[in-house]
């Protein structure tokens, strides 16, 4: 074929408007302006959060749909046409380079947000998402209204689980003195976990495992001596638990294992205590309470009775550690 002017021209005219039946009319038409039983408008204040998020180009790391391919990732819906009812621009995304946020709304707390947002390393440590405290307080609070927003009527509800039936109960906890804020936090683990010991052995291996889990997603919160002291603090209210004020409170034979591992697992709604059971295995969870325990209380539970069977590969392994005395001071350092 030999190539001609008009040849070229009516070539490109052909390619253009197959990319444009392609990405333009063919998605046009699937668009389907019926609300889905979720939906509801954005307020003001979530249609500027909207305007940040498209302008600081979010979605090249967060997607907003679930797939029915991805659905085993968590979320609590698939993703449907109805969702996306009135968004312009409809940038969805498709990277997975940070979590999906179809559904995040109600998932923290709006202080953990605010944090998040201000620098992602005071609430996620290993996070690789920028900073954007250059944008502002008010900025900032447009699109923490926003993410709070996504999930539709369904993310209204848990935003309003979180921040006006649980936040007001852990602040008044927190604000009546450390016994009542720790009974608060107990209280609320079924008994069963109570009353269950580590079931892992404190041995040299595992406290470091602990130890490197707690950098990687603790720290910055509960600080790098377990006293809450740390990064995140200023932004969250109430603050994080300060481990040391265990000190003194536990008895020797006293369960902590199963509370530790509980909280971990499941978050403490109201608080900025996120849940871990969608990213931490079993013994990641275990592990990591034997390093809170240990480094800042000077005690575990492992190994106490009611144990199970240990574990085949599991060293002989002896208990010597015992928990602080009344004065907060280590009744022992013994070790493995």
């Amino acid at each position: 074929m030999k190539m001609t002017p008009a040849l070229v021209v009516i070539g490109g005219l052909m390619v253009f408007w197959c990319s444009v039946i392609i990405a333009v009319i063919l998605p046009a038409m699937t668009i389907d302006e019926r609300p889905s039983e979720s939906w509801r408008p954005w307020t003001a204040k979530e249609a500027a959060g909207h305007d940040l998020y498209v302008r600081n180009g979010c979605s090249y790391c967060h997607s907003q749909f679930v797939r029915v391919v991805d659905s085993d990732l968590g979320s609590e819906r698939i993703a449907q046409k109805g969702d996306y009812v009135g968004y312009t621009p409809a940038i969805l995304g498709t990277e997975r380079v940070g979590p999906d946020l179809s559904e995040a709304g109600g998932e923290h707390p709006d202080d953990w947000q605010i944090a998040h947002f201000t620098n992602p390393r005071y609430t996620r440590p290993m996070s690789l998402m920028p900073s954007w405290e250059f944008l502002g307080p008010e900025a900032i609070g447009n699109l923490t209204a926003y993410v709070q927003s996504l999930g539709g009527q369904e993310a209204d509800r848990r935003v309003k689980r979180q921040m006006e039936e649980w936040k007001p109960q852990a602040l008044a906890a927190y604000n009546a003195g450390p016994e009542k804020n720790i009974a608060w936090l107990h209280d609320h683990v079924p008994q069963p976990w109570r009353a269950m010991p580590n079931p892992y052995p404190a041995t040299e291996a595992d406290l470091a495992r602990g130890h490197r889990i707690y950098q990687q997603y603790c720290i910055n919160c509960h600080g790098p001596v377990g006293d809450g002291e740390a990064p995140a603090k200023k932004y969250l209210h109430p603050p994080p638990l300060n481990f040391t004020t265990l000190r003194g409170r536990l008895v020797e034979g006293k369960y902590i294992g199963g509370i530790f591992y509980y909280q971990i697992m499941n978050g403490i709604t109201g608080t900025a205590m996120p849940y871990f059971k969608r990213e931490l295995e079993s013994e990641k969870i275990w592990d990591v309470s034997n390093y809170v325990a240990v480094t800042f209380l000077s005690y575990t539970d492992a190994t106490i009775e009611p144990r199970g069977i240990p574990a085949a590969y599991e060293p002989e392994w002896k208990n010597t550690y015992r928990p602080a005395d009344k004065t907060g001071a280590p009744a022992s350092t013994g070790g493995p």
